[in-house]
């Protein structure tokens, strides 16, 4: 987890706990409790309003909190069908993010009859189809912008090995796919991942440009597809 993704969490742990020991904090986010110490002292310095110190414990001053949030029923809806979407069809990291991502925006709706997002009658069923765990590698290939390698079976059954710079990913009707700059084409191409095996994450980065990222990509389906 990065630290900015922990900072965040940090708050919304001491939001609910009250008096917080950095021991506690500790275990739960499976870091050491030096680590909780220097994190506070740097949410302190940012000016974040939390009280107490080491060997006693930490409290957030009430009246700190998120501003909040207000949608139309038709955002709610767009936000439950989404939602749903990805805890149905998303890896389990994916899928249990949605479920946060849901808890926060239903504390942050400050009217009742804003709070339909939990009782929306929106459903995904992706059965068979959900995310594979190579989903949640590829996601974070992407995010990190490294080369992934994987041995690969095309439509006619041939099998070779790829380099590939990770772009996109895309859930369709038939399954789950993913689009990158392919080093042994040296063009862009789309992967299903049922026909991948062996897939590694090298740790080897890459920059974007002009000519082999994503908006290059975008553009040239765009064009293909106006063609067609």
């Amino acid at each position: 987890m990065r630290r900015a993704e922990r900072l965040f969490r940090l708050v919304n742990e001491m939001r609910s706990r009250g008096v917080s020991r950095a021991g506690d904090l500790a275990e739960h986010f499976e870091v050491s409790v030096s680590t909780i110490y220097r994190d506070i002292a740097h949410l302190q310095a940012s000016g974040m309003p939390i009280e107490g110190e080491a060997g006693v414990g930490y409290l957030l001053r009430p009246g700190f909190d998120l501003p909040n949030v207000t949608f139309t029923h038709d955002q709610v809806d767009a936000l439950a069908v989404g939602l749903s979407f990805v805890e149905s069809a998303g890896d389990p990291a994916l899928a249990a993010a949605a479920r946060e991502a849901r808890a926060k925006l239903q504390a942050g709706m400050p009217r009742p009859e804003d709070r339909r997002l939990a009782d929306a009658p929106y459903f995904s069923l992706q059965g068979r189809s959900g995310a594979t765990p190579d989903v949640a590698l590829l996601r974070r290939a992407i995010r990190d912008r490294q080369i992934a390698q994987f041995d690969y079976r095309d439509g006619g059954g041939n099998r070779t090995g790829r380099r590939v710079r990770p772009l996109a990913i895309w859930n369709l009707t038939d399954g789950w796919m993913f689009s990158g700059w392919c080093e042994l084409r040296q063009d862009f191409r789309t992967f299903r991942f049922d026909r991948m095996t062996n897939l590694a994450v090298t740790g080897e980065r890459f920059d974007e440009d002009e000519a082999t990222g994503l908006r290059a990509f975008m553009e040239r389906e765009q064009c293909e597809a106006r063609d067609r």
